[in-house]
């Protein structure tokens, strides 16, 4: 059976076979990779303890398909190209054989220091090509690699660090970031004075800054990989030992350590990979995901490389030093492959064309968006200004829980409509439930979106509390993977995320999702982006509040907001007309982009006092401007 889709008709059959027989599906897939030793059993699964298994009793290292079987074909291929903070430092190229040399040193200086199959690594890094040679060279020797973000405080690196337990950090002097430098070995000492199981720290020099480096515990990098050689036999793992741990942010308590495990994982991110970007051989991919979350986990490094593509990684923010940086960063690198994030597209679009207009773009093929529904303004201005109408863009829907793409358009394939992530990829079956639990069935519904059978990179578990698992995921409708989205099929079956659930507001016993109205609201010529929330109602039980950021700092706001009343009624009535709206300069987000509504939902309801920890977001002094101006 074929890996790749070529038209609508195959994604058809294919989708057919791979809900008929899923594990004959599926154990067609997985032998298109190396393995040492082939699996005994394709699947086990029991979604009530939860309990999942693929390719049980397999043997094989994830790297040897990443790096060693791509270097008789693609040996001199450029494998990673990296742009850095500044246009004006030098781009990097790694090819296959290169990569493959520096990650099989790196395994060795991670031996020489004591790391061990089943030892947890963490890696806090600026993305610098070190970053994925270190994510690679974990998995290499069999350690679990658990990679937090560079933009993180000490006190959330600690409690990411102490929930694994890692013995072992690697991390760089210090990190750019547009016109910032990040301390990072500075914020890593500081971590470390509440990490009793660190015993080593691998510094990279990045910046030059003077450290501090603790005798017995500190070691850099550039010297480690002098007593290095590059040959490293890839040690032998099974494949259900895990690959990664990834922490996702709860809205109450600690953040959840997401486990994935190797051979489903592998498996899963090459297909999706491969089929919903439609890759061809020779083309550059760029993610622009941070490796600290799943996309670049999936797309920036995975994904990629076990494809034998080239995939470009770059160290910058999309407005520095100027806002075109992103597109001449394509323009420079002949990208054919761009995905991003509607946060950057909207941030981008806010600051006009005359970015966008000094470059060609013609080398690109297809875009992408990830990370939350792209809102149609958003999406027909990507389509236009960016693609010029020649590029399919694919919509994808997916978590760090599912490891890969779960609901997307294949590039080319799937007849795409806007802010739909239109049809669930082969080997996902997706259901529709209403509160009860009861299966929606058919098309025009709208309900809670669940999954009902498991597709190989679904989560294990959470590292250290499988209960944490079970409650999280798979207790609130009982043989059901839920996702805590909100979704709608329409008359074609295609599926639109409305989302979180606890995002949805139920307004005169309707029940609204608060990303339609944003994407209603943000309509409005003015508004360049925008957060609902509900509160508690005397009369509708509750009512909406916006957050509104306005572009053009426009002093008449009763009439904006008049204005802004009337967008939503056009587009989805009166029903979901906001009772209170706020014009801000900038809302709560997360280092990923994501807006944190539990804040605003605070704010909404009156409750200032207790808005709980606002240090790790992108900006915290916007919590402090939102509450003076609250309504």
């Amino acid at each position: 059976m074929s890996f790749r889709i070529n038209s609508f008709e195959e994604y058809q059959n294919e989708y057919t076979k791979s809900v008929e027989n899923p594990e004959q599906f599926w154990a067609d897939k997985a032998g298109h990779f190396q393995w040492r030793k082939k699996w005994d059993k394709v699947l086990e699964w029991n979604f009530e303890k939860p309990d999942v298994k693929w390719f049980i009793g397999g043997r094989l290292n994830i790297t040897e398909n990443c790096l060693d079987r791509h270097l008789a074909e693609r040996g001199d291929q450029t494998a990673i190209i990296w742009e850095p903070n500044s246009p004006n430092e030098e781009v990097r190229k790694l090819t296959y054989k290169e990569l493959h040399e520096e990650v099989c040193r790196f395994a060795n200086v991670l031996k020489n220091n004591g790391a061990k199959k089943g030892d947890r690594i963490c890696i806090y890094m600026p993305m610098v090509p070190e970053l994925a040679i270190a994510v690679l060279a974990c998995a290499r020797i069999g350690a679990i690699h658990s990679v937090v973000f560079g933009g993180f405080s000490f006190s959330s690196l600690a409690d990411r660090i102490n929930d694994a337990e890692c013995n072992l950090v690697v991390t760089a002097d210090g990190g750019y970031r547009g016109a910032k430098d990040i301390p990072l070995k500075v914020i890593v000492d500081e971590a470390l004075q509440i990490c009793p199981s660190v015993k080593k720290v691998v510094t990279l020099k990045r910046t030059g800054i003077a450290v501090n480096m603790q005798s017995g515990r500190d070691v850099w990098w550039h010297d480690e990989v002098k007593k290095a050689t590059t040959e490293f036999v890839a040690e032998e793992m099974d494949s259900e030992d895990k690959l990664f741990i990834l922490y996702t942010s709860g809205s109450t308590g600690k953040p959840k350590g997401v486990v994935h495990t190797i051979g489903g994982y592998m498996v899963y991110t090459a297909y999706t990979f491969q089929n919903v970007f439609q890759y061809k051989e020779a083309e550059v991919f760029w993610c622009t995901a941070d490796v600290g979350w799943v996309t670049g986990h999936s797309y920036l490094i995975y994904g990629p490389l076990l494809s034998g593509a080239t995939t470009l990684m770059f160290e910058g923010i999309p407005t520095f030093p100027d806002a075109g940086r992103f597109w001449s960063v394509i323009d420079k690198h002949k990208v054919n492959i761009f995905y991003t994030a509607p946060t950057a597209i909207r941030s981008l679009e806010a600051m006009g064309l005359d970015f966008v207009k000094p470059y060609k773009l013609d080398s690109l093929r297809v875009l992408g968006s990830v990370g939350e529904p792209i809102n149609e303004e958003a999406w027909h201005w990507y389509e236009e200004n960016i693609g010029k109408k020649n590029c399919p863009i694919v919509d994808t829907w997916w978590q760090t829980e599912t490891g890969g793409i779960m609901i997307s358009p294949l590039a080319g394939i799937t007849k795409t409509k806007p802010s739909f992530a239109t049809l669930p990829l082969p080997g996902i079956q997706p259901v529709l439930l209403d509160e009860k639990g009861n299966v929606l069935e058919g098309n025009n519904v709208e309900g809670r979106l669940c999954m009902k059978f498991p597709w190989p990179s679904i989560i294990r578990t959470t590292y250290g509390n499988h209960e944490r698992c079970h409650d999280a995921y798979f207790s609130q409708f009982k043989g059901y993977y839920f996702t805590g989205d909100g979704c709608k099929r329409d008359e074609n079956g295609y599926y639109r995320i409305t989302g979180r659930v606890d995002d949805v507001i139920k307004v005169s016993g309707h029940l609204l999702g608060t990303a339609e109205i944003e994407n209603a609201i943000n309509e409005h010529p003015d508004i360049v982006e925008s957060a609902v929330v509900g509160f508690q109602h005397d009369i509708k039980g509750w009512g909406i509040y916006a957050f509104v950021i306005d572009e053009h700092g426009r002093t008449d706001t009763d009439e904006l907001k008049k204005e802004i009343i009337a967008t939503v009624n056009k587009f989805m009535g009166a029903i979901a007309k906001p009772d209170k709206i706020q014009v801000v300069k900038g809302l709560p987000k997360t280092r990923s982009g994501k807006i944190m509504r539990r804040i605003l939902r605070k704010i909404a309801e009156g409750d200032v006092a207790n808005l709980g920890d606002t240090s790790t977001l992108l900006d915290p002094a916007v919590v402090d401007e939102i509450k003076l101006g609250a309504i």
